[in-house]
Order: C-alpha cells, then structure tokens, then sequence
C-alpha cells in the first residue's frame, strides 16, 4: 500500500510536462481521468476474483501489473501510449486496494482489523509528503520519464518478493457463495462503465465527427449501466443512503477536478516550477489529513450533516479562488493554494459521508454501501472532469485565451460543489 501510494502521488505533478512532451495537451483530461475511469473496474474485477479464490492471486497480479504499467508509461512516445499506461495502472491500483481489504478481512480477527486497516491509512502519510515534491525534482532536474523508470525500479522488488511469499503460502480456502450468475452482472457493468468514462473523457478532447461519436457512444454506456452499480434514487438524492452517494460523487469530482487543472494552469499559463506544483499537492495531503483529525476528535459532537454541508462551502470557496486566480494578474500561488483550502474542505466531509453512509445501511449491507460510495467517487471525477475538459477546449477552439478557459471549468466546478451544500440535510439520520 505504501508503494502504490507512493507511485499515484509521485506521478500527477509530472503528468502536464509529459503530455506537453508528447505534444497532446488537449488529451490530459484523457490521461488524467483514464486511471480514474479503470480503477473502477480494478475494484471490481479484484473484489469479485478474491471471494471466488482468495485474496493472494489478485493481489500478486495487481502488483505485478503496476510494474509493467510504470514501465509501458516511462517508454511513452505518444501520449496515446502514456494514457494506455495509466489505464492499465488504474486497473492494478483498484486489484491492489480491494485485495488488501479483503486479505484483511479474511485473515485478521475482529479485534485486529481497525488496526490493520489504520496502518493502511498511514502508509499514505509518508507518500504525500515525499512524493510529490520528490517526483518534481527529478522532473525538473532530469525528466519525466526518470520518474515512472524510477518508480518502477522502486517496485519491481518488493512486488517480486510479495509474488514469492504470497505462492509460498498455502493456498487459502476460497469463500464459496451462491448465485454465480448474479455477481456477473455488477463486473461486466463495471467494465462498461469504464469504458464508457475512457470514451467519454477522449471526447472532451476535440469536437471533430470521432470525438462526437466516442462521446455519444460513452455516454449511453454510463446511462445504461451505472444505475445498476448504485442504490436506487441516487439522481434524485432521495433521503439517505441515496443522497450519501449522490454527494459522494459531487464533491469528489469537484475537488479533483480542481486538482488535475490546477497543475496544469500552473505548467502552461504560469510556467512555474514542478518542485511548487508538487508542494502544492503536499500541502493538500497535510490539509486534508489535518482537517479529517480535527472532524473526528475535535467536532464530533457536532451533526455529520452539518459537516459536510461546510466541509462543501468550504470547497466551494477554493473553486471560487481558483477562478479568479485564472487571471493573468494574480499571483500563481493564489491558483495553487486552492488545492490547500479544498483539500480542508474534503477532510471534513469525506470521512462524515462515510460515516452517513455505513448508518443508513443494516450490518449486512454495509460491504455494498462501501462499493457504492467508491464507484459513485470514481464516477463523478470522471464526469465532473470530462465536463470541466469540455467546457475548457470549448473556449480554446474559439479562441480564448487559456487563464479565460481555465476560469471557465473552475466557475463550473461551483455547480457541483454548491449543490453538495444544499442537499447535505438529505442526509441526515432520522434520530430514533
């Protein structure tokens, strides 16, 4: 986990440079939302192979494919090369994640697993911190491609050793339930919905015949299928459980939005350092971890409701700052120090939506309130991003200047964010 964490941080700061070097800047929607877009179906495909047979052989396949996906992104010499990369370690992150969780849960006693799966929360501490500005670094001082080739040297031997320990042990007894056929429906929805993310965020790269078509063609695949991996009434934000994931899903993709354009405005309109584009991110990660220990010792007397209702204002005020720091005349830390504000604002809110969340369900649906809560998070980066990216080369293709689309997707992000605000009391727990 330390290393998976390691590797996502590491890589976004370096990510404009790289599609800049690859000439396809108008694709980095695509290859910034694609890893969002597969780790969907990573989850799911993980999850469903660990409770057919265990949580060894996803876990082992997951962290050898991260090897390879570094690797196929580190040799990129089109950008069309580096977004299959980044898919493909999208797919090994969500296989990595869901096993961990699993292995835990089918090999640690009751009294262990808070433990186990706290320690897993550290292992991002270190990550945030380091890698980011670390990745700049070598960026800056080298190149993109020494930060996915370092990566990869970084995990190739502690994946070989888990792939060796993990086929030392004896074979762990797979869970065996009933009904087969009805578990096929949510994995091959997941890997349409992937699909049609990935064909949705190309489409936001141009307005050409192709483009409109992968557009029309992703968006009826998320029409189709993502109400069938959500609980019913979530468009609607009916009371509850429904309106936890609707707000899941907003705010997710409000915030990383604003987290993928504001590097990329930092590289192309202010032409700063990447060592500040990755303290930005360290100084999100500190913010939001400080903010999520302040909801939990420090306000937890007060309604979670309420916290996510501020915890959304408080988001909405960094989106608004970062449209007014898209102005030519404003200094580049005031675009960068919204990463800081909003990153305060998730700490608040995430961590209350999950706890909304699991209280809206009974103790034998609390596993698919979870899922839920992931796939809407996936799904709204994707679609909140892919309609930032339109917005954005819409005013490039006629002829904005690039701070006029820039503020252009950030006054959007407020549409999202503000509407988190006013349906936080849908999900409030009825008091008994």
């Amino acid at each position: 986990m330390f290393l998976t964490g390691f590797a996502a941080l590491a890589v976004i700061p370096t990510l404009p440079a790289a599609v800049r070097d690859l000439a396809g800047v108008s694709l980095y929607p695509l290859v910034a939302g694609c890893f969002v877009a597969a780790s969907l179906l990573g989850g799911v495909l993980g999850g469903d192979w660990a409770d057919r047979a265990g949580a060894r052989r996803p876990l082992a396949a997951g962290v050898v494919l991260a090897v390879l996906t570094l690797l196929i992104s580190a040799t990129s010499t089109t950008v069309w090369q580096l977004a299959a990369g980044r898919f493909l370690d999208g797919i090994a992150a969500g296989m990595i994640a869901v096993s961990i969780n699993t292995a835990i849960g089918q090999t640690y006693p009751d009294r262990l697993r808070p433990r186990a799966l706290s320690l897993m929360s550290t292992c991002w501490i270190i990550p945030s911190l380091a890698g980011p500005p670390l990745a700049g670094l070598v960026a800056a001082w080298w190149s993109w491609r020494a930060v996915f080739f370092g990566l990869a040297a970084l995990t190739l031997l502690p994946a070989l050793a888990v792939v060796a320990l993990l086929s030392s042990r004896s074979r762990q007894s797979a869970p065996t339930y009933r009904g087969d056929e009805a578990r096929r429906p949510p994995l091959l929805a997941a890997a349409l919905v992937s699909l049609g993310a990935a064909l949705a965020q190309f489409a936001t790269s141009g307005w050409s015949v192709r483009n409109l078509v992968c557009g029309a063609v992703g968006g009826a695949l998320l029409c189709s299928f993502v109400p069938r991996l959500l609980p019913r009434g979530t468009w609607r934000a009916a009371r509850g459980l429904p309106a936890s994931v609707l707000l899941r899903s907003l705010t997710s993709g409000a915030y990383f939005t604003l987290e993928a354009f504001v590097p990329l405005m930092l590289d192309t309109e202010r032409h700063v350092s990447a060592v500040l584009t990755g303290l930005a991110f360290t100084g999100a990660a500190l913010a939001w971890a400080a903010s999520s220990w302040v909801q939990g010792h420090l306000l937890d007397g007060v309604a979670r409701h309420r916290l996510v209702a501020g915890g959304a204002l408080v988001l909405a005020a960094a989106v608004a700052l970062a449209a007014a720091g898209a102005l030519p005349w404003m200094p580049a830390l005031t675009a960068a120090s919204t990463m800081v504000i909003a990153a305060v604002g998730m700490g608040a809110l995430v961590p209350s939506l999950t706890l909304l969340s699991l209280a809206h369900s009974p103790a034998e649906r609390q596993g698919c309130a979870s899922g839920a809560m992931q796939t809407s998070q996936n799904l709204g980066q994707v679609a909140v991003l892919g309609l930032a990216s339109a917005v954005f080369n819409l005013f490039l293709g006629v002829g904005s200047s690039g701070p006029g689309g820039y503020g252009a997707a950030f006054a959007l992000l407020l549409v999202p964010s503000v509407t988190a605000a006013v349906l936080a009391a849908r999900t409030r727990v009825a008091q008994a």
